[in-house]
């Protein structure tokens, strides 16, 4: 770390690193980037890489995108919505395989409000070459912005292909429709979706009721804040009502199914006697629980680290081919 003319310390920079080296800046700039095609010789590549790590030096991703016109960054904008275990696994898997590929990925949490072409123009100042973006945000306005800036390759991400880019299509709908089609089959009349309290998660939720309102149009609704409070109250309710309450209930993701069948049993219901219930996503947590969770996933769902090699291929020039997850699969156990 150097220090400016105040005396207060600064960053250092390559400047820095070639005057301890002894060496001149594009020399450090070769060495750092391994720029292929420049000779180095190894005593030279060992002084700088000394002086580098001396000054705590590393190159900046940002600056080398802005002089070049282009980066090595997936861009991933990301909703501010509280993400569930599934979706974590997911990301964990995508980046971790785009890294060893030779990208880097920034989990982009911008201004939810911003769409079209004002949030292209939030994530064109990374000049990302890959940008993965729930297709709702994506304009015609907002795709020419991105492709100005040198972006090649833009995926809508979405429950229908975006007739702008090249799509990665999820059936959330046919979640709720297997789910409700299972609760009818075991003899459930009074079918209910459980939906989450939190705004953010209404689109996601709202498609996967509107797959159980395609098997079952009388299904009632309700809603549910993540907290033991919360499902201790409606559990009581329901407790309460045996005549009105609901006896087959799928939950839009496992963990909300998880937090109701907990407070379910508290207040005196059986599971699944008097309620059964139904989550989604088939996390590894549902085999822990008592009674065993029933659940709905994406059987060929694409998995993250496939998604980066189709990334990287598409980046290269090869034609996309969009992936579409139909086949819904039943996971049954004790809870339905």
């Amino acid at each position: 770390m150097e220090r400016d003319s105040s005396g207060a310390r600064r960053p250092a920079t390559s400047n820095d690193v070639a005057r301890l080296a002894g060496v001149s800046q594009a020399t450090v700039s070769y060495v750092l980037n391994d720029t292929p095609g420049k000779r180095i010789t190894a005593q030279t590549r060992a002084r700088v890489l000394d002086a580098a790590a001396r000054l705590g030096y590393v190159p900046s991703a940002s600056a080398q995108s802005l002089r070049s016109g282009q980066s090595n960054l997936v861009l991933i904008p990301v909703p501010d919505i509280p993400v569930g275990q599934a979706f974590i696994a997911f990301l964990n898997d995508l980046t971790g395989r785009l890294r060893a590929l030779g990208y880097e990925a920034v989990i982009y949490g911008g201004d939810d409000s911003l769409r079209g072409a004002a949030a292209a123009r939030a994530w064109a100042r990374w000049r990302p070459v890959a940008v993965l973006a729930d297709g709702s945000l994506l304009d015609q306005d907002a795709v020419d912005q991105l492709h100005a800036v040198g972006t090649r390759l833009i995926i809508a991400i979405g429950s229908v292909p975006s007739p702008l880019v090249p799509s990665l299509v999820l059936d959330d709908t046919g979640l709720g429709a297997v789910a409700a089609g299972h609760l009818l089959a075991r003899g459930c009349r009074r079918l209910s979706v459980l939906m989450p309290a939190e705004r953010p998660l209404a689109a996601l939720a709202g498609r996967r009721r509107d797959g159980v309102r395609q098997v079952a149009p009388d299904a009632g609704e309700f809603e549910l804040a993540f907290s033991d409070e919360a499902a201790a109250a409606l559990a009581a309710e329901w407790a309460a009502a045996p005549g009105t309450r609901p006896d087959g209930v799928f939950a839009y993701n496992d963990e909300y199914a998880m937090l109701l069948l907990r407070y379910l049993q508290d207040a005196g219901l059986s599971v699944p006697r008097d309620v059964a219930v139904v989550g989604a996503d088939d996390l590894p947590l549902c085999t822990l629980v008592r009674p065993r969770l029933t659940t709905v996933r994406m059987k060929n769902a694409i998995r993250g680290a496939d998604l980066a090699e189709r990334i990287h291929a598409a980046i290269g020039g090869a034609a996309w081919d969009a992936q579409v997850s139909t086949e819904v699969e039943l996971i049954i156990r004790e809870s339905a």
